[in-house]
């Protein structure tokens, strides 16, 4: 938090410094737009958090949902009925309808300010309040993004059934998040890039500093996200335009120092307070909520290594099983490639999920129930209640698996060999300081 005091001459200068017409229309439009988008996206919750409660975006509740809703019918006729959340994208068509809300209310809310308070000369306590307002949201959002960069959970270490998927099937954002987390250490690089613009900004001599940091941060995740077809679009762009509302009133002295050549004077900012009293309690405050947003963070991260991440605990039959001999109706099924029934590979990566790859490639992921005392593991899918399958299992050795049981009626017996994924070239090849020649495959 800003905790100095303004003295009688400062509190003189800054009430005789007017705005042009312009920069007072601006800013009004900034406030309206930037603080609906802050307020009503997951931009707020990563201010306000609460440790395990997901907190829903007030713009996808009622009423406002309704209103988008409305809007999406009667003003753009869309048809279909539109996903507001839980699908994890940002840029789904209810995020650009809630846009187009956000920017008509923004312009009206303008319009009637600019009428109202057409004879105030300038904002000047209301901008400081807000660029700090701005400045807790953008420190959210670092620490959020950051922590789970520096504890690499973001782009995780590429699951099993990732390391056995043709490559051309791959979508440009599942090669993104594989080549990064194929890369922990990268990725704990741009983490630790992030959470430093995070604590730069949190305090006031280095928060210019911080938005530099935050905005180079940003760019090279906005051009990510949009040459990766990453659904996050909207909010990466729209962090980037907060860092440069933050760094509007330094425009003149950065250009001065870094273009120009010209001594640049000290930056001196406005303060919030009159009183010391009244700086003390909003410092205490401050430093209060600073400490519980990264006391946040950092609980989340590590709930979640150690539910999802690295140090999750590896499930029963964990692996890569590729399917060596396979009968099905008292048939033998050989391993030809035109079979979309014959299970190639059954890949074990987490305890309530199996993911299954037939001989043409495709991929089907089932629930699974695995209970290793009786040796049964029985499989349901959520697309088709009605298909399910169910085997008895032996293991005769930690690298063989033998599973007798049916597959959507189907009598099948299948003998697996455990696949060490260890040896695949990207985990194994390692780092090297000497290379005559690119080991590039």
């Amino acid at each position: 938090m800003d905790v100095l005091t303004a003295t009688q001459p400062e509190r003189i200068e800054s009430a005789a410094r007017a705005w042009n017409i312009p920069s007072r229309i601006a800013f009004r439009f900034c406030v309206v737009y930037f603080g609906l988008y802050c307020i009503g996206t997951q931009i707020i919750n990563s201010v306000l958090a609460i440790p395990n409660v997901d907190v829903p975006d007030w713009t996808t509740v009622w009423p406002m949902r309704l209103g988008v809703e409305w809007v999406a019918a009667h003003v753009f006729r869309l048809k279909t009925p539109l996903v507001s959340s839980g699908s994890g994208s940002g840029d789904k068509t209810f995020d650009w309808v809630l846009l187009f809300c956000l920017l008509v209310l923004s312009v009206a809310a303008t319009t009637v300010w600019s009428v109202l308070d057409r004879r105030r000369p300038s904002y000047t306590a209301l901008d400081r309040w807000f660029r700090v307002f701005i400045r807790f949201c953008l420190v959210g959002q670092m620490l959020t993004y950051g922590m789970v960069k520096a504890v690499p959970l973001q782009m995780p270490f590429p699951f099993l059934f990732t390391q056995v998927e043709p490559y051309g099937n791959l979508s440009p954002m599942g090669i993104l998040w594989a080549s990064v987390g194929a890369s922990p250490a990268y990725e704990m690089f741009a983490g630790c890039a992030e959470l430093t613009a995070g604590f730069l900004l949190i305090f006031p001599r280095t928060a210019t500093l911080g938005a530099l940091v935050c905005l180079a941060d940003l760019v090279e995740i906005f051009v990510l996200n949009m040459t990766y077809d990453v659904p996050v679009k909207l909010l990466s762009f729209h962090l980037i335009l907060l860092c440069l509302f933050l760094l509007a009133p330094e425009f003149q002295r950065l250009a001065n120092f870094f273009f120009l050549n010209r001594a640049v004077e000290p930056s001196r900012p406005s303060p919030l307070f009159q009183t010391r009293q009244s700086s003390r309690i909003a410092l205490a405050a401050g430093t209060l909520l600073w400490t519980w947003m990264i006391f946040c963070n950092v609980y989340g991260a590590w709930d979640a290594f150690h539910k999802y991440g690295p140090g999750r605990p590896k499930p029963d039959l964990y692996g890569i099983w590729d399917v060596e001999q396979a009968t099905m109706d008292g048939q033998s099924r050989p391993p030809l490639l035109t079979d979309n029934v014959r299970w190639r590979r059954m890949i074990v990566d987490f305890p309530e999920f199996i993911q299954v790859q037939r001989m043409d490639d495709t991929r089907s992921g089932y629930t699974a129930s695995v209970d290793p005392k009786r040796g049964v593991l029985a499989l349901t899918d959520s697309k088709n209640k009605n298909w399910k399958a169910q085997f008895v299992f032996q293991h005769p050795s930690p690298a063989q698996l033998t599973l007798d049981g049916s597959i959507d009626g189907h009598p099948v017996r299948m003998e697996l060999h455990l696949l060490d994924e260890t040896k695949f070239l990207f985990a194994s090849r390692g780092f090297h300081w000497i290379q005559e020649y690119p080991f590039n495959r």
